[in-house]
């Protein structure tokens, strides 16, 4: 079920998962002190119930340290960790969870438990990375894909990205999406291959081949997030200055505006790998605690 309004805030996405049933997320490889400080912090804003598969005892040992409640948490001992993330897949698969979470594993690993044909999440989409960003002086949440997952995304493996954040940015409320491709000028040259791509892109979603989003490309970083910049350069679009979702060409620019939006911009951030069955919260060590947060509520909103 979509919300009844656009969600504009984490408060926003913290307070539409306080008002839906609980969800349970499933822990790969739970044994980390990051991630059961984030399984407290969760639990305490009642904002999933959690399954914690991995090696029980160090679960347990680490827990008593940061004086974690494990009450009506549930266990599964698994000591290996990539059966555990074989084992909490399944419990995404099978219905007994709704969202998949990242514990003290290689992200490789998971994602190949997430993509096993027996037991995975297979939709048939490529799966990639969504940022979604609370930013100082912006008046709506912003998106940024692909900054973690496929390096130089094909043509096609670009369509599946915006696919991907565009179902996230329905259950945010936003519909239709609107995306702007990203290349470093705003007019088609062919000796710049990303402007090519995103006029393709454009025309894709034009032909419907790219569902519930208003595409748009190529867009400077500018001119897809200011009115003001987009009416400077004399650009007519319905999405340039009010872009909801930002498409960079490659990993390199999507890694490196994430964390310029983060460190220098001062944001808050939240993020999921997207294009399996269901949703996978991926966070880092160097993430915030309140990125970890985020990242479940938005998880388990989507989930």
């Amino acid at each position: 079920m979509l919300p009844e309004k656009t969600l504009k805030s984490f408060e926003d996405i913290v307070n539409a998962v306080k008002g839906k049933p609980p969800k349970r997320v499933a822990v790969a490889a739970a044994q980390d002190d990051a991630v059961l400080e984030a399984v407290r912090g969760a639990r305490e804003q009642q904002l999933a119930e959690f399954t914690l598969v991995g090696d029980i005892d160090k679960i347990k040992t680490i827990a008593a340290n940061l004086d974690v409640n494990l009450d009506e948490v549930a266990l599964v001992h698994e000591p290996d960790d990539r059966m555990a993330a074989y084992r909490a897949v399944a419990l995404v698969s099978s219905g007994q969870a709704d969202v998949l979470m990242k514990g003290l594993i290689n992200t490789a690993d998971l994602l190949r438990a997430v993509l096993d044909k027996d037991v995975g999440l297979r939709t048939g989409r490529v799966l990639s990375h969504t940022a979604v960003f609370e930013l100082p002086g912006f008046e709506r949440l912003l998106m940024v894909t692909d900054g973690g997952m496929n390096i130089a995304p094909t043509l096609q493996q670009k369509a599946d990205i915006i696919q991907n954040s565009v179902l996230l940015a329905q259950v945010l409320g936003i519909n239709p999406a609107k995306v702007a491709v990203l290349a470093a000028v705003e007019v088609i040259n062919p000796d710049m291959p990303p402007t090519l791509e995103a006029a393709a892109l454009t025309q894709m979603a034009n032909r419907g081949q790219i569902r519930g989003a208003i595409v748009d490309g190529p867009l400077a970083l500018d001119n897809a997030i200011c009115p003001e910049a987009a009416r400077h350069k004399g650009i007519t679009s319905p999405v340039a200055g009010v872009a909801d979702i930002l498409v960079t060409p490659d990993i390199e620019a999507g890694n490196i505006l994430g964390k310029s939006l983060v460190y220098m911009a001062k944001g808050k951030i939240a993020g999921l790998v997207l294009g399996a069955a269901k949703p996978v919260i991926v966070t880092s060590r160097a993430d915030s605690f309140e990125a970890k947060i985020m990242s479940i509520a938005l998880g388990v909103l989507l989930g």
